[in-house]
């Protein structure tokens, strides 16, 4: 059973209040330090991307009567009125909603997933903690590369548990969503050991850690991608700390840790309702640890624009994220009908 996410703000007392300038920089104007930004100005509703540019083009192709469009650092913020592109207006009741930048990696999304938290339960005239906040819903559009070389170029893989091989979420003490969790960062550890070879500096020292993504979330976009005639794949997802030793590109002259670990996924049974390991990327495994311990919901839609079966990749996979942007949308429109 997923773990509960009816209150976002029951986890571990805080061990200060109220914050101080230095743990949550709040700058004069009443923005929170990185993304820029007030509370008023943040939608309860989350599109979060890596690429700043990808941010931009969102709130411009998806998004009328703009609130907020805001650059700092790199991150990019836009709150408007969410549409779809492209397709009917009936099918998404327009509501504001908020598209920014997580960068590269989860160090940047750390940051920003910190920084939405703080907007959404943090009173930042007394820098207490509100008594009361809403769960905000966010979903990950992303990029990946497809590990199953039956999943064509431009399938939108929808996650349903992240395997973090990252170590982000190691400093937040959340516990396990499920038992399949428990059970898959204890196997997997134990078959990260046996593919790294004898002998290795650091074989037996890379530990995963896995979480499920919140089965509602998971089922709305799966519900969004069929209204919209849309072929998805449903599986497992690795997030890794960077972009090509940690997932399996071997072209430097330092040997990987663990040879060809895109095989290694790609052929590991989780026993998970039939799904395999359907990608890699470096965003969603912070993502469902850190939203999934504190009870809000999360998701993540990833296009695989790259196989690694077939060592193919898709130079034109704008109209795959566009689908899968549609995708995310419709399914936060859903999810608000729903469970407002």
């Amino acid at each position: 059973m997923h773990q509960s996410h009816e209150n976002p703000t029951n986890t571990q007392t805080p061990r200060q209040q109220p914050f101080t300038a230095s743990d949550l920089p709040i700058d004069e104007h009443g923005r929170v330090y990185h993304l820029q930004i007030t509370p008023e100005q943040l939608s309860p509703d989350v599109i979060i991307v890596g690429d700043p540019g990808r941010a931009q083009v969102i709130g411009n192709e998806f998004f009328n009567d703009l609130e907020v469009e805001h650059e700092h650092r790199g991150l990019v913020t836009i709150t408007g009125t969410s549409t779809l592109s492209g397709q009917p207006t009936t099918l998404i009741t327009p509501t504001k909603t908020t598209v920014t930048t997580s960068g590269m990696g989860t160090p940047s999304l750390e940051i920003v997933l910190q920084e939405l938290q703080a907007l959404n339960e943090i009173d930042f005239n007394t820098r207490l903690r509100k008594e009361h906040a809403p769960a905000l819903r966010i979903i990950r559009v992303g990029t990946s590369g497809g590990l199953q070389a039956s999943t064509a170029l431009g399938t939108p893989i929808i996650s349903s548990y992240a395997i973090g091989m990252d170590n982000s979420g190691l400093f937040y003490e959340a516990p396990f969503s499920d038992e399949h969790s428990e059970r898959l960062e204890s196997e997997l550890a134990d078959v990260l050991t046996r593919a790294t070879p004898e002998g290795y500096r650091f074989r037996g020292k890379i530990h995963p850690y896995v979480s499920q993504v919140h089965p509602k979330v998971v089922q709305a976009l799966q519900e969004a991608a069929s209204n919209l005639g849309i072929d998805v794949k449903v599986g497992l997802t690795v997030s890794n700390s960077g972009f090509f030793a940690p997932q399996g590109r071997d072209v430097s002259r330092l040997k990987p840790t663990i040879p060809d670990i895109d095989h290694v996924f790609a052929e590991w049974d989780p026993h998970v309702d039939g799904q395999r390991v359907e990608n890699m990327e470096m965003e969603s495994s912070f993502l469902s640890h850190f939203l999934g311990g504190l009870g809000y919901w999360s998701g993540a839609i990833c296009p695989a624009i790259a196989n690694r079966r077939d060592d193919t990749i898709d130079h034109n996979y704008q109209e795959a994220v566009r689908n899968s942007t549609n995708i995310a949308l419709l399914a936060l429109s859903q999810l608000r009908k729903q469970y407002p």
